[in-house]
């Protein structure tokens, strides 16, 4: 019963270490990239052709260069595992989109409304001239 019970925590542990493993962008299998989640025959072929040119320095650099890979899908890899010289992606604060962009959507489009009803108003204050 000893043997069973360390035989199935033995199985759960090496499944648990293969779950989690980290795969390296420059090094990894066509297999390996077409297992990741939102990763395709298309993105995989992209990334192999020009990891063959040269190795990805960073993540800058592999976002700059395989079309399709920006910084949503490099954030999702990351967050699967997927390395770069041993580095997950990291947003930069210029990436980020500003919080206040709905704001100022919602301000231009009061601004449009408010200036038609600026203009009838001085119309009509303006007495006719005859």
């Amino acid at each position: 019963m000893l043997k069973k019970i360390t035989g199935a925590l033995l199985a759960l542990g090496f499944a648990g270490l293969t779950w989690a493993q980290q795969i390296d962008l420059n090094k990894a299998t066509e297999v390996e990239l077409d297992a990741l989640k939102g990763v395709g025959p298309v993105l995989t072929k992209a990334v192999m052709d020009e990891r063959k040119k040269a190795p990805f320095k960073n993540w800058e650099d592999a976002t700059t260069r395989v079309k399709g890979l920006g910084p949503q899908k490099a954030s999702s890899l990351s967050d699967q595992g997927v390395r770069v010289q041993g580095s997950s992606y990291t947003v930069k604060v210029a990436e980020q989109k500003p919080a206040a962009s709905k704001d100022a959507s919602s301000d231009k489009a009061a601004a449009k409304a408010a200036k038609p009803a600026a203009a009838d108003a001085s119309a009509k204050a303006a007495p006719a001239k005859n």
